[in-house]
C-alpha cells in the first residue's frame, strides 16, 4: 500500500509538468530565431548573409500564423561537417553545411526549364525550413501522421508553399524541384538496395512528388510540366487527387491550429526575393 501511494503521490508531483507543456493555451507567433557563429570560418559568408536579408526573421513571420502550444525556437548552426536540418525538442536547426551545399548546385544563368538562379538556392532552402516546420507541428500539436512521416512533411511544406502568390508558388516549386532533380543527376553509380531503406524518399520520387501536388492544385496554371515532359502523364492523371488528399488532411488536422485573420494578412504579402536578383559567388561581397 505505501508503494502505490508513492508512485500515486510521484505522479501528482512530475505529471503536471509534463501535462502543462503538452496542452498549454496555443498562440499565434510563438517562434522566436537566432543565427549561431558558424564555427568553420568557410561559412562566414554564408552567416553574414543570411543576417544581412533577415532570412529567419522573414520566415518567423510568414509562418506566425499557426498556433503553437509553446515557444519553438529556429536556428542556423555550424553541424560539423553535416550538410543536414533537423527538427528535434522544439528546435528547427538549419545546417550552415546544408547551406553551403544548395549554393553549389545554383546554376550560372536560368535554366531551361525557366529555374532562375535566385529561385534554385532559395526555393530548396525555404521548403526544407517548411519540412522541418511541418515535424515540429506533428509533435507540438499532436497531429497523428499514417504512413511516413518524412513523405507528410513533404506534404505539408508543399502544401503551404502552393498558398503563396501563384508566381511565387510557381518559383518555389520550380526551386526545389531542381535541387531534388539535380541530386538526382548527381548520383555516378546505380542505387544500392540500402538507398531504400531510408525513412525519406529519393531526390527522383520527391521531385516527382513535389511537381505533381502542384499540378494537382492548379492543371492549367502548372500544365507546362508535363505539355514539356518533366512531369510523366501517367502520373499527372492522378496528381488532382492526391492533391485534393492532402488539402482535405491539411485542412482537417492543422487548419484548426491557424489564426485566419492573421494568415489572410501574410500570404498577401510577397516573400521570395525579385527573379532577377543576382546571386553572389560564395565568398563574395554581401547582398545589398
Amino acid at each position: 500500500m505505501k508503494t502505490i501511494l508513492a508512485l500515486a503521490l510521484a505522479s501528482i508531483i512530475l505529471f503536471p509538468t509534463l501535462t502543462t507543456k503538452a496542452h498549454a493555451r496555443p498562440r499565434p507567433d510563438r517562434i522566436s530565431v537566432s543565427y549561431v557563429p558558424p564555427k568553420d570560418p568557410t561559412h562566414q559568408a554564408i552567416y553574414e548573409r543570411l543576417r544581412a536579408v533577415r532570412f529567419l526573421e522573414q520566415l518567423k513571420e510568414f509562418l506566425s500564423p499557426f498556433r503553437l502550444p509553446r515557444r519553438l525556437h529556429m536556428k542556423m548552426e555550424g553541424c560539423n561537417g553535416d550538410a543536414n536540418a533537423e527538427y528535434d525538442d522544439d528546435v528547427i536547426t538549419i545546417c550552415y553545411e546544408y547551406i553551403d551545399e544548395i549554393w553549389k548546385t545554383v546554376p550560372a544563368e536560368t535554366t531551361e526549364a525557366g529555374v532562375t538562379p535566385i529561385d534554385a538556392l532559395v526555393g530548396p532552402v525555404f521548403d526544407t525550413c517548411l519540412h522541418e516546420f511541418a515535424h515540429a507541428l506533428f509533435d507540438m500539436l499532436q497531429i497523428p501522421v499514417l504512413g511516413r512521416e518524412e513523405d507528410a512533411a513533404d506534404q505539408v511544406a508543399a502544401y503551404i508553399a502552393l498558398q503563396l502568390g501563384r508566381d511565387e508558388a510557381r518559383r518555389h516549386i520550380g526551386g526545389t524541384a531542381h535541387a531534388f532533380l539535380t541530386e538526382a543527376k548527381a548520383a555516378t553509380t546505380p542505387p544500392t538496395l540500402e538507398q531504400f531503406a531510408n525513412e525519406h524518399g529519393t531526390p527522383a520520387q520527391r521531385f516527382y512528388n513535389v511537381l505533381c501536388i502542384a499540378y494537382g492544385a492548379d492543371p492549367e496554371f502548372f500544365g507546362g510540366m508535363v505539355a514539356k515532359g518533366y512531369l510523366p502523364k501517367t502520373r499527372a492523371e492522378n496528381c488532382a487527387a492526391e492533391y485534393k488528399q492532402a488539402a482535405f488532411a491539411f485542412n482537417r488536422l492543422l487548419g484548426p491550429h491557424i489564426d485566419q485573420r492573421l494568415a489572410s494578412k501574410v500570404l498577401k504579402k510577397s516573400w521570395l526575393p525579385e527573379p532577377t536578383r543576382r546571386v553572389p559567388r560564395r565568398g563574395g561581397p554581401k547582398p545589398q
